[in-house]
């Protein structure tokens, strides 16, 4: 995960620059989560004007779906189930005013229920499960809501230093109206121990974390099936969901 600024993009031939909130944002370096000090620049960063066309293309207003993609509890199958805690997330993505955004491409990666990615650059000593991909896509409606079904991510030790465990998280990326405009946000889960010790999450300034963090919802949760998750984006101003990148 990197700590980046990101950008607010406009309907003009040209980007708007905000200065970033630090009560939200995370900070580009933060030594605890230890990648940060590779990663984060040393210099000013240079802003590239954008032709038209990277500002207006393309659109996902049409793009089209499968109709599992947004379902990750099934569409991987290939001889069964997918072990884990079925659950269903969904919410709202909105703009700093909490208006809706349609027509958002939301995709989220995950590792299984024991901590594992389907990724070769995974060599976590935990089970894969055959009928679990981890990876799904979706849109937001007219009223700017998503919609995903999913199993439960474990946690994972993930080496910043000899006893450093992830949280529980899926891991989303929002593209606006073209492919330059992407955001990418990690969400956790209420009452997680494993919080209080997580550098990446604690890198995140006190007023933003809670941003981060689904809520148990039982209007949602589906009886007999999943439990429920709301997890609510918003791009913009001062309750923004805090972003890894520019």
């Amino acid at each position: 995960m990197r700590f980046l600024k990101h950008n607010i993009m406009t309907t003009k031939t040209e980007n708007i620059f905000k200065k970033i909130d630090t009560e939200v944002q995370p900070p580009l370096l933060y030594p605890e989560y230890k990648s940060t000090i590779l990663r984060a620049p040393t210099k000013e960063l240079i802003v590239m004007k954008r032709s038209l066309s990277e500002l207006t293309g393309p659109a996902f207003s049409d793009f089209s779906l499968g109709a599992l993609d947004h379902d990750l509890t099934k569409n991987a199958i290939k001889n069964g189930e997918p072990l884990g805690e079925r659950m269903v997330v969904q919410g709202k993505v909105m703009d700093e005013k909490g208006r809706p955004v349609p027509n958002t491409l939301i995709e989220i990666w995950q590792a299984n229920a024991a901590g594992r990615y389907v990724h070769k650059a995974d060599q976590h000593n935990a089970p894969l499960d055959p009928n679990f991909l981890g990876a799904g896509r979706c849109k937001t409606d007219d009223n700017g809501n998503y919609k995903f079904y999913t199993i439960k991510p474990g946690s994972y030790p993930w080496g910043n230093h000899i006893n450093a465990w992830r949280p529980n998280h899926i891991h989303f990326s929002l593209f606006g109206s073209n492919i330059t405009s992407r955001l990418i946000t990690q969400m956790y889960f209420p009452g997680d121990p494993l919080l209080q010790y997580d550098p990446i999450f604690q890198g995140v300034p006190v007023k933003g974390r809670d941003l981060l963090i689904s809520k148990f919802d039982l209007d949602i949760t589906e009886p007999l099936f999943a439990l429920g998750y709301r997890f609510d984006i918003v791009l913009r101003g001062h309750n923004a969901t805090p972003f890894e990148n520019k």
